[in-house]
């Protein structure tokens, strides 16, 4: 099938037409690659600069973690509607004005005097924003190109999303360090009009040929169903699972029904919902309407074990971003931009695998390949096991942190590009919407729930450790209500903090606190690296629902006055039309 955009590129010619034609044909490529840029640059800033906001903004990391949660829960609750939209309005139009409500975001971020600031500008506007730009950069590639040039786009984006990974960290602990986080999201908005820039390489065709109408009844659903379920994970930090380890109160009135967590209701509900989405979904197909996600979608295999496997791969990378920044900052003592270069080789890794892998489909299958990428992580965060201490060098980090990010690169290299070839490019913007939605709840589990696992096993170490010191028996139920006290009590999982509430206390018992403080949060970096490590293995058991495809070599696109244009099967190969 051709490209929408085919029309519009001249035929390269000589000199300033040759690298006008080149701008042309490569320019929808270089905006949604900037945009994915400044998205990725966006949360990886956020990651390493938290002690820096906890400080500055007199809040906790519990709270700073809820703001990325909620970003990731906003971006999941809007990306299937925000799919929806390049269906109805033209795709240039709709990305200029996206780009600019996700900038006036990132000012708001920028100048926060509280967290309720951070939270409306960063939060739900960027969240907003990124919601129709995450599922649009995807689409933009598919209809704009085919074949070779599909996979090489989108291994750039891949690359792309590495480069974000990596100046991130670096980026961002050298302004905290030096000046102030503030400025990240400053610079993000001079992207962002570098990015407006060559929008206008897009192509301003929607993807049917009909404006669509968005889905109101699927979008309310949706939306509820995954706001259900988000804000359950997050939620699960504080009050559990299942029995509440504390009162819940909204209004002034205490909602922990037979000793319950919210959680379970709020999971529940969102469950509930989401299976009334599927039977609203169906009666509006049923009835010739346009579904939010068309179902037979759900039945594709390839689409769905993609999905799968994304999902699992975006959960471990949003846990490994937030955990080990933390570790480096609370624990080794490391300053921001110290624990920016630390995630240099995993991210400087990730970009070289996803880069230069792409052709690699060519002699080995592509499921063979996300299999090998899914065991490098798994390696990675084993030899990160071993070698976390108190004592740890960047030099130490360099080959589990590289190991780690070749595997997610050489996994990301293949993954996307192998599912959302599972389906026809009408489908594209749909299929791209389930593919982010369910990352981004990946993404929203990985900093929620992992997140807290180390937090908690931070503060249950704690409390054991002074009880051993102590030498005071106490049963578990006591334990447990210690452990929450001190939650409550103060904030004592950042350096400063520590040091702070130290000060307070005799020379003893500094010494005796610091040796717990530091034995506990070492237990509890060992503890979430292993966690994440058991999530690689299930990850590497979803890749098995992978089709078993054969290495293709994949024909350049032919010059768009063609009369014979390749079509994409669901295996990823071509034929002609």
């Amino acid at each position: 099938m051709s490209s929408p955009s085919d029309t519009t590129r001249p035929t390269p010619g000589a000199g300033t037409e040759e690298s006008d034609s080149w701008l042309r044909h490569w320019g929808p490529a270089i905006a949604v690659s900037l945009a994915m840029f400044v998205g990725v640059i966006d949360s990886t800033l956020m990651n390493v600069a938290i002690p820096a906001i906890v400080l500055d903004l007199d809040t906790t990391v519990a709270v700073v973690q809820g703001a990325i949660a909620f970003y990731s829960m906003v971006i999941a609750a809007l990306i299937l509607p925000g799919g929806k939209l390049a269906s109805m309005f033209p795709i240039r139009r709709l990305l200029r004005v996206t780009l600019v409500v996700y900038g006036i975001g990132t000012l708001l971020a920028a100048v926060s005097w509280n967290v309720v600031v951070l939270y409306v500008g960063w939060s739900f506007i960027e969240g907003a924003a990124a919601a129709v730009l995450l599922p649009l950069t995807f689409t933009v590639l598919i209809v704009s190109y085919e074949g070779r040039d599909r996979a090489k786009a989108l291994g750039i984006l891949a690359g792309v999303n590495a480069t974000g990974t990596a100046v991130g960290p670096i980026l961002g602990g050298a302004l905290t360090t030096f000046a102030s986080w503030r400025w990240g999201f400053a610079l993000e908005v001079l992207v962002v009009l570098v990015t407006l820039w060559f929008v206008r390489y897009l192509p301003d065709t929607r993807l049917s040929d009909e404006p669509e109408r968005l889905d109101l009844g699927g979008t309310v659903l949706s939306v509820v169903a995954v706001v259900a379920l988000v804000a359950g994970f997050i939620l699960s930090s504080r009050y559990g699972w299942l029995l509440a380890r504390r009162p819940f109160a909204l209004g002034g009135v205490q909602l922990n029904p037979f000793g319950t967590s919210p959680t379970v209701w709020l999971v529940g509900f969102g469950l509930l919902t989401f299976a009334a989405f599927v039977q609203y979904e169906r009666r509006v197909a049923e009835r010739g309407g346009s579904p939010l996600v068309p179902l037979y979608l759900l039945r594709n295999a390839q689409l769905t074990a993609g999905v799968a496997t994304n999902t699992i791969r975006s959960l471990v990378l949003a846990a490994f971003i937030f955990v080990i920044p933390v570790f480096l900052q609370s624990a080794v003592g490391y300053s921001a931009f110290e624990a920016g270069l630390a995630m240099l080789p995993f991210s400087a890794a990730t970009l070289v695998a996803s880069t230069l892998t792409t052709g690699w489909r060519q002699h080995v299958s592509p499921r063979t390949l996300v299999q090998a990428g899914t065991v490098l992580m798994g390696v990675g965060l084993l030899w990160l096991v071993v070698q976390t201490s108190l004592s740890l060098t960047i030099l130490q980090l360099v080959l589990p942190m590289a190991t780690f990010g070749l595997g997610l690169g050489l996994v990301m290299a293949q993954l996307i590009d192998m599912t959302l070839s599972a389906v026809d490019t009408v489908d594209s913007s749909a299929a791209s919407g389930v593919l982010n939605a369910t990352s981004m709840l990946g993404y929203a589990l990985g900093t929620a729930v992992v997140g807290a696992y180390l937090l908690r096993g931070f503060y249950e170490n704690v409390v054991d450790g002074v009880l051993s010191a102590t030498g005071t028996p106490i049963s578990q139920g006591e334990r447990n209500d210690l452990v929450v006290a001190l939650e409550d009590a103060l904030e004592t999982a950042t350096a400063e903090s520590q040091q702070a509430f130290l000060a307070q206390l005799t020379p003893t018992q500094q010494e005796v606190l610091r040796g717990v403080f530091d034995a506990a949060m070492l237990d509890a970096q060992r503890g979430t690296l292993l966690l994440l490590t058991l999530l690689v293995l299930v990850m590497l058991l979803s890749t098995t629902l992978l089709p078993q495809q054969h290495p293709v070599s994949t024909p350049p696109s032919p010059h768009p006055d063609s009369s014979v244009t390749p079509s994409l099967d669901t295996d990823g190969s071509t034929t002609q039309e």
